[in-house]
């Protein structure tokens, strides 16, 4: 069961809260997964789900941007329920970036070319913005030497990493993280 976390009120919550489930279920088959979560998401606050393996932490953020459908119950951005019909959830989906637990870079693609996809596809920057933040994203996540590897030549946590400036490049207003510090070292999981 889901127990919500203490929090400090930051400012006005009407004003600040991002993300909010109502009353979510998720099933898979006869395992229900989820049941009933209500919680708020705040603009500028950040958020530790802990959990056992297995108890539906990874599920909860797939309903946040609705990579998996909810049985039932909302997920609402910014006051608007994301599963609606009228809803355009790629839209959503470039407003709250995502690590996976596996990465989800192109493995044909090198680091470089794998950062600016995203903007540069939706016309959020041209190709060459794109290519200029990509380089100031890993200059920030200390990977400047990895631009032109390929994913499946770097560790874990480097790919985790690229995967960060990667979510990153299309400056999001919410991350969600699954598992995003498993794969790095201590001194990278506290930066």
């Amino acid at each position: 069961d889901y127990l919500p976390a203490e929090r400090a009120p930051i400012g006005s919550w009407q004003d600040r809260l991002m993300l909010e489930t109502c009353d979510l279920h998720k099933s898979f088959g006869d395992l229900e997964v989820l049941r009933g979560i209500p919680t708020t998401f705040n603009e500028g606050e950040v958020v530790g789900i802990i959990g056992p393996s297995g108890s539906g932490k990874s599920t909860l953020l797939r309903c946040l941007n609705r990579l998996e459908v909810a049985t039932s119950g909302q997920v609402l951005f910014k006051g608007r329920d994301i599963g609606a019909p009228d809803v355009d959830i790629n839209q959503v989906r470039q407003q709250i970036g995502m690590v996976f637990q596996r990465f989800n870079l192109f493995p044909r693609h090198t680091v470089t070319e794998n950062i600016p996809l995203a903007p540069g596809e939706l016309g959020r920057q041209s190709l060459d913005e794109a290519h200029a933040q990509a380089q100031k994203l890993l200059a920030k996540v200390g990977l400047t030497d990895k631009a032109d590897a390929m994913p499946d030549a770097m560790s874990g946590g480097q790919q985790t990493r690229v995967a960060i400036a990667w979510a990153l490049a299309m400056a999001p207003e919410g991350m969600l993280f699954d598992e995003g510090t498993s794969a790095l070292d201590s001194e990278m999981a506290r930066a």
